[in-house]
């Protein structure tokens, strides 16, 4: 398994000094969190985009690619990336481009989003938010599998032999997670590809998000993916730690009852009662986190939320410190015990080349002499296209 940490990039006052870091404090102060996390063990950074105060990250990719040239091991990731209002081409050539930087060390997670307003900010309509994303995720699939895409659609201007570039990273995709906390539609999406399914695990009951993942499950086996266990699946979860638990409740209360999310409404304990938040001492993480498979299955990837609601940088490092060197080792044993031995690893760059290619050298897309126009045959690369790609070695629908 994968463990990790996950951003929304929001700016919050602090509400035990009053404090409010400025925009260049929160993107700095995000970076030394991504190393530290990096330090301390775990294996993903996401970060998650908007495009309106007060959230600072509304261009992920430049922020990754600057964390990826910093750190050496660290999987980069998006938490979300919008399918809905970003142009499928440009995904597709921002994230080449950050395989390329990173070796290979990024994937993304698409969704539709919370912020209704961002729709029109990037001239769509979110009555079509659904279609657009069934449509932009059909685009951008073929964008990196293609080297030349003749393709017609309802919501932009149709695209004639074009080549996105560069081409992905020994010619295979960056993997894709599709992010939901409510739409079935997604889950849907996520197994007619053979995707991942991501289920944001910090709002509503285990009741709910173990119907999305059911159904994501079954409807991957039915598009002959695999078996319902063997889908790639991933959860959201929210901590608060310290060595006694009434420290924890004492100290992240405030932070609690004023978050802009979910602050002035239920209590923490109620809202620790029903949702997977879990504010104590490690060892009630560690047994929290470790039932969760008992609800969803075994899975592939367990991010947490540590830094939101105005939490400062001292605090969200010492959490990390908690996570890395006390829970996710314990996590991590625990999760694999009796683990099935056909259950996949988690998805890394080196695990989808090795799906596509065995043991061949993968491709390495070498243009050839062209007027720079696209007007070409059938590819403007020398070398042959890269095979077709699979899930950890089970075949994609459409690859």
């Amino acid at each position: 398994m994968q463990f990790g940490i996950f951003t929304v990039s929001d700016i919050t006052e602090d509400p035990t000094t009053g404090q409010t870091l400025s925009e260049a404090e929160k993107i700095r102060n995000a970076v030394t969190v991504a190393k530290h996390a990096e330090e301390v063990g775990l294996d993903v950074y996401a970060l998650g985009e908007h495009h309106n105060p007060p959230f600072w990250s509304s261009s992920p990719t430049t922020t990754l690619a600057y964390i990826a040239a910093q750190t050496e091991r660290l999987v980069l990731s998006t938490a979300t990336t919008l399918i809905t209002t970003n142009d499928p081409v440009k995904i597709a050539e921002d994230f080449a481009m950050l395989q390329h930087l990173s070796g290979g060390r990024v994937d993304l997670m698409l969704g539709r989003g919370n912020t209704g307003p961002v729709y029109p900010w990037f001239g769509k309509d979110i009555r079509q938010g659904l279609p657009l994303a069934i449509e932009n995720y059909n685009l951008l699939h073929r964008l990196w599998r293609e080297d030349v895409v003749d393709w017609e659609g309802q919501f932009r201007t149709p695209l004639q032999g074009f080549t996105s570039t560069p081409r992905p990273l020994d010619g295979v995709a960056p993997f894709v997670w599709h992010g939901s906390i409510r739409t079935p539609e997604v889950a849907e999406q996520a197994a007619y590809y053979g995707d991942g399914f991501f289920a944001n695990n910090i709002f509503w009951p285990k009741e709910h998000y173990q119907r999305l993942i059911a159904l994501y499950r079954q409807r991957y086996a039915h598009y002959g993916h695999g078996t319902p266990e063997q889908a790639i699946v991933g959860l959201g979860g929210q901590v608060f730690m310290a060595a006694n638990s009434q420290d924890a409740v004492n100290r992240f209360r405030p932070y609690f009852d004023n978050a802009p999310v979910y602050g002035h409404g239920p209590s923490l304990e109620d809202f620790s009662e029903m949702t997977p938040l879990t504010v104590g001492s490690p060892q009630q993480v560690i047994d929290r986190y470790a039932s969760m498979r008992d609800y969803y299955g075994d899975y592939q990837r367990q991010l947490f939320l540590i830094d939101h609601a105005g939490l400062p940088l001292k605090t969200v490092l010492e959490q990390l410190d908690i996570l890395g060197g006390e829970v996710v080792p314990v996590l991590r044993k625990e999760l694999a015990k009796n683990r099935p031995a056909d259950t996949p690893d988690a998805p890394t760059h080196a695990n989808l080349v090795k799906a596509a290619y065995g043991d061949q050298a993968p491709r390495q897309a070498t243009p050839g002499a062209n007027r720079g126009d696209n007007l070409v045959g059938d590819s403007p690369y020398r070398d042959a296209p890269a095979p077709a790609g699979a899930a950890f070695g089970v075949g994609r629908k459409g690859a």
